[in-house]
């Protein structure tokens, strides 16, 4: 027996459908409501660590993500100027153990096609163009859910996986939301050059960080991390140029994305954002999760792993108990909440030593600690 029959699910990104694909496995019926009128996935490539890859294998995954992605072990760092010399060569913690490598990176569209695809196989429902903008939660045991205004029906729970600008959130009366840290990056999804085989990062120079991770035999993803600027309403040539410009000081590979660049790879930009919900995710019958509930940079690429931990650990919970009780959400606050929150912070961490140019912060050690916490299964 399970403490759900009947759960609707905000949102249509990793969290919400690996915790889509597990309740379905259970016999739950399940409704992911996705305001989106198509699947689609924002930036171009993604970094998962072994902990998410571990999850990806519990939900049945596994095997189609590694098909897709490109799996890599360790770290190179390279210096900026002519060659782009390999200054170190980083060994990465197994965090997902020692049955999966240690890192991976894939194109986003790739893999929410997965995970749709797995979610659908296991039944869940999942509606596009469908926006969840109210709930009644008078009934003690039960949600009822609105969509586009309509009632939806009355579910057991409202999961909201609906990311950093979450109504779910807004409507359970969380007023936490992202802030920018300061940071922004520049994306582009280019072709691999044979000689790249793992995530490289380039530390001095113009910007902060630039770096590029294979995301598929034929493909990867390159970055620069800037101090953040306002970039609204420039035109796709000018974000080119400003890109090809700030890249100009890395060497090696960076000569072959700035070929891609030149003829016609798009490049997009963003800020860094962090948020946590320093609390309870619940109120009553409704939870947020992944980037809903929290939000860091990427410096470590542990914000898709740990949307993927929320999703599997309350769905274990959801099945393996029988009934939604303060008990239960104790102990998905007691398991995710403080792992979440030591992520956020060594994230943000990371990015302010950078702006303050703090030479002497032992950046490796808090990495490698975050790391050792993460290889424990959440």
């Amino acid at each position: 027996m399970t403490a759900v029959n009947k759960v609707a699910i905000a949102g249509s990104g990793v969290a919400g459908l690996a915790a889509a694909i597990q309740l379905a496995k259970a016999g739950v019926e399940v409704d992911v409501f996705e305001s989106k009128a198509e699947l689609s996935a924002l930036g171009s490539g993604i970094t998962l660590q072994g902990n998410a890859l571990r999850v990806f294998d519990a939900l049945g995954a596994w095997n189609d993500i590694r098909d897709a992605g490109f799996a890599f072990e360790g770290l190179n760092l390279r210096a900026p100027g002519p060659g782009a010399p390999v200054v170190a060569q980083l060994p990465d913690v197994k965090t997902g153990g020692p049955d999966y490598p240690s890192g991976m990176g894939m194109p986003r569209p790739e893999l929410a096609r997965i995970l749709l695809a797995h979610a659908a196989a296991e039944g869940a429902n999942v509606r596009f163009g469908a926006q969840v903008t109210g709930i009644d939660t008078n009934a003690a045991d039960a949600v009822e859910v609105f969509v586009d205004g309509e009632s939806a029906g009355s579910y057991d729970l409202l999961i909201g996986a609906d990311g950093l600008n979450s109504t779910v959130r807004g409507l359970i009366g969380i007023e936490t939301k992202p802030e920018p840290t300061g940071m922004g990056i520049w994306r582009t999804f280019v072709s691999r050059p044979d000689d790249v085989m793992r995530s490289e990062l380039y530390y001095g120079g113009p910007v902060y960080i630039a770096g590029y991770t294979p995301t598929g035999e034929n493909s990867m993803y390159a970055f620069l991390v800037e101090k953040a600027q306002d970039r609204v309403g420039i035109s796709p040539e000018e974000a080119t140029r400003i890109m090809l410009e700030e890249s100009r000081a890395y060497d090696g590979p960076w000569n072959d994305i700035r070929a891609d660049l030149e003829a016609g790879a798009t490049a997009n930009y963003t800020w860094f954002t962090k948020h946590l919900v320093d609390g309870a995710w619940n109120r009553g019958r409704v939870v947020i999760i992944g980037d809903a509930a929290h939000s860091c940079p990427p410096t470590i690429a542990q914000g898709a792993a740990q949307g993927l931990e929320d999703a599997l650990v309350l769905t274990e919970l959801l099945t393996g108990k029988d009934a939604v009780d303060q008990s239960l959400w104790d102990e998905f606050h007691a398991r995710r909440l403080p792992r979440a929150a030591a992520v956020v912070n060594a994230s943000v961490q990371l990015g302010q030593w950078q702006i303050d140019g703090d030479r002497d912060a032992d950046a490796g050690g808090l990495i490698f600690g975050i790391a050792q916490q993460m290889a424990v299964p959440a």
